[in-house]
């Protein structure tokens, strides 16, 4: 025994060490949860990703609230384009005027065009005979015949029976025995037209009445108070006719008017107006593309010479005096005629400023505030999504971990067979369905959430269930059996708190892959539409090649967008595995 050392003759013991809570013992007293904080805070990218999600969750849900536009909102400029005026058409078609109180049915007209094709002068139809004369290619007079009798030649000698009410002059007499003898089967005689048809010995007598006009020639009238000689009838014959027969006037309703011709169209003026042309005949269609827009003679006669030349583009002086300048595009048939003017534009694809910080989209809305709402579409489905996981991977999982056997080898087999579908194909299946039935964006969001979390259940049905099979038959569950709780209880009452860590890692991981699935489905076209929008969405933009390449403020921030959070999400996964994990300090 040693000795004891002595102090004033008492002895004194060895003193107790002093008990001090350094560091390292006040973490080992700290809860659960604190403990498992201390190790999150300690990682500093961690702490990163969790700056990085706080910044995008401000910059969606409350950058949308503070910012001074709407995400539909759609934004225009005033500016000088160059704007379609008017536009003519080369017409190969033939169009029929017909004179008012008669009728001439598209069938006839059928009949018309099959008689003139096989060089034949006359037709019939629904029991009424036709016949026009043989002019130019691009007009025609058509006839109708009406019987007025017939004649029989003996000898030399014509015999008339005539239709009661009918009388023939001797002059028409002489003039259609000269017809018979000669076989001519038409001719005109003082303006009134006669047309034989032979019918066994006899020849029938026909006189005919002008009832339409086919022609591929366009009467135009450019007076605003003038005839609408369009569909005029009177006029389109006086004035075919003139030129047909190359006569320099003609006579209608009154009114004499002059031709001048030349190789590309005809002008014609009213006498005593010769300076103010009336019409132009050509065979271009020539329409403003305003009702409110009046084309005049002249305009139109600019427009046929410079086309005529071609030439693409021709100058004219409007009513102040002013020279307009035209520009002449041609397509085929089709010309357009467009010209410069003061018009309210949507501002699209602007590049960034002071108002658009970002510029606008090919739809002239602000890109930054889309920018905003669709970070709420993207996070909100992401948070959705996993919740969705969540509930159907927990009770899959739960039930096949705690009663194993046939439960668990049936479940998990549905689990392989499910994960053997094709998810993609599937969602383009879908998404052409909802094109289809044209769902309204905000369901198809629903839609596609629901997609996605159906989806993506089964890794953590495997997870739950791989976590119960060990814990259940530890001691604790042992004593939850003997005190006779529910196995419902049992499974979710005491196994799955004890899995939640490892869930809340998981869920945290997934977060990321989900907002980048979203977001391909969307830059695919078919996940959230348009007016809504996402990060997806708006990144849609670089699949033309054009706006990939000139407008890099339309898709860039987006994607960069998409890189930060996903980016985020796996920090913060990271840093609460390490922090969940018992093996760490």
């Amino acid at each position: 025994m040693s000795e004891q050392p002595i102090l004033n003759n008492t002895p004194v013991e060895n003193p107790e060490p002093e008990i001090r809570l350094d560091d390292e013992k006040r973490v080992r007293v700290l809860s659960p949860g604190l403990l498992i904080w201390r190790r999150f805070v300690r990682n500093k990218l961690a702490i990163a990703g969790l700056i990085i999600l706080a910044s995008m969750f401000i910059f969606s849900f409350i950058g949308g609230l503070i910012s001074p536009y709407k995400q539909q909102q759609v934004f225009r400029k005033t500016d000088t384009a160059m704007r379609e005026y008017a536009s003519a058409m080369i017409n190969e078609d033939l169009r029929y005027i017909v004179k008012d109180g008669e009728k001439f049915s598209n069938i006839a007209a059928a009949n018309f065009v099959l008689a003139k094709n096989n060089k034949r002068t006359t037709f019939d139809y629904a029991g009424t005979h036709y016949s026009f004369k043989a002019g130019a290619e691009d007009f025609y007079e058509i006839y109708s015949l009406t019987e007025i009798g017939s004649v029989l030649m003996l000898g030399k000698k014509p015999n008339f029976d005539l239709n009661e009410g009918e009388t023939l002059t001797a002059e028409e007499e002489t003039a259609i025995a000269e017809a018979v003898k000669t076989k001519t089967a038409a001719f005109e005689l003082d303006g009134k037209q006669f047309v034989l048809r032979r019918d066994g010995k006899n020849n029938i007598i026909s006189v005919t009445k002008p009832i339409a006009i086919g022609t591929t020639l366009i009467f135009d009238a450019s007076d605003r108070e003038g005839v609408p000689i369009v569909n005029n009838y009177e006029f389109i014959r006086g004035a075919g006719l003139a030129i047909l027969e190359n006569e320099s006037d003609f006579t209608c309703g009154g009114q004499t008017y002059a031709i001048v011709e030349t190789d590309d169209k005809t002008t014609v003026y009213r006498s005593g107006s010769e300076d103010e042309p009336f019409a132009t005949i050509s065979n271009l269609m020539i329409r403003a593309t305003s009702p409110d827009v009046f084309l005049s003679t002249d305009f139109k006669n600019a427009f046929l010479d410079a086309a005529a030349n071609g030439q693409r583009a021709f100058s004219l002086e409007n009513a102040d005096g002013e020279p307009v300048e035209y520009t002449i595009t041609r397509t085929h048939n089709t010309y357009t005629i467009r010209t410069a003017s003061l018009t309210e534009l949507i501002n699209m694809y602007a590049p960034p400023s002071r108002s658009h910080i970002l510029g606008t989209d090919s739809n002239g809305m602000d890109i930054l505030t889309r920018l905003m709402y669709g970070g709420r579409v993207s996070l909100v489905v992401g948070f959705v999504v996993v919740f969705i996981e969540l509930i159907i991977g927990v009770i899959v999982g739960g039930i096949s971990g705690y009663f194993g056997g046939i439960v668990d080898m049936l479940i998990m087999r549905f689990i392989d067979i499910f994960n053997a579908i094709p998810f993609y194909p599937i969602v383009f299946i879908l998404g052409a369905i909802m094109d289809t039935m044209q769902i309204a964006p905000m369901q198809r969001i629903f839609i596609l959430m629901i997609v996605i979390g159906l989806n993506g259940w089964t890794s953590i049905a495997r997870i739950v269930r791989g976590q119960i099979l060990s814990l259940r038959e530890q001691d604790f569950m042992l004593a939850t059996r003997a005190t006779g709780i529910r196995t419902m209880r049992q499974i979710f009452v005491h196994l799955v708190p004890n899995v939640m860590p490892l869930l809340i890692v998981q869920a945290t991981l997934s977060l990321g892959s989900i907002i980048i699935i979203e977001a391909t489905l969307s830059y695919l076209g078919i996940g959230i539409k348009y007016p809504y929008a996402s990060w997806g969405s708006i990144i849609n933009a670089a699949t033309n090649l054009h706006v990939m390449t000139n407008y890099w403020y339309m898709w860039f921030p987006a994607g960069i967008l998409i890189f930060l959070t996903v980016l985020g999400f796996n920090f913060v996964g990271d840093g609460l595995r390490d922090a969940f994990d018992p093996k760490m300090k």
